[in-house]
């Protein structure tokens, strides 16, 4: 149930946000019922986002003067439709759920992918994730079951 829209400030992430991202991201592996599978360190995050060669970029919604989301995404490139964003994450606050920040968030990523001249975004949601499910779906989204999540961790 959609409260009424909020409007957040979405801006590009700096470094001195970091330690929120996160603590969002912290609250989004709780949610996800894998609170110890965060073992990225302060340190790595920076790096990896503003250090001499990043590997990711952010947005943050703000409300009030505290982070309440991020949305943030990486370049991956596909051999069959070229340069694509990758959405790693989409957290908003439990808090702040329901207020429209999430749109504001997706959106925000999703036209920066086209001002890019990216040729669409993909990212995955948990098949239990019912509010996002449907959330994704007003956008059209296509759901792929056909592939298989596959990893090493080194």
């Amino acid at each position: 149930m959609l409260k009424t829209m909020t409007k957040a400030t979405i801006r590009k992430a700096v470094e001195a946000d970091c330690s929120a991202m996160l603590e969002l991201i912290q609250e989004l592996a709780v949610f996800e019922n894998a609170p110890d599978e965060v073992t990225v360190s302060m340190d790595e995050f920076i790096s990896a986002g503003f250090g001499k060669n990043p590997v990711w970029g952010a947005f943050v919604a703000e409300f009030n003067g505290k982070i309440v989301g991020i949305s943030l995404y990486y370049l991956r490139y596909s051999t069959w439709k070229g340069r694509r964003l990758y959405l790693e994450d989409l957290i908003v606050t439990e808090s702040m759920r329901g207020y429209g920040i999430g749109k504001q968030l997706f959106e925000e990523t999703l036209n920066f992918g086209k001002s890019q001249g990216y040729h669409g975004m993909v990212w995955q949601v948990l098949d239990w994730n019912e509010p996002a499910i449907q959330f994704y779906k007003k956008y059209k989204a296509d759901f792929d079951e056909e592939w298989i999540n596959v990893s090493i961790t080194y």
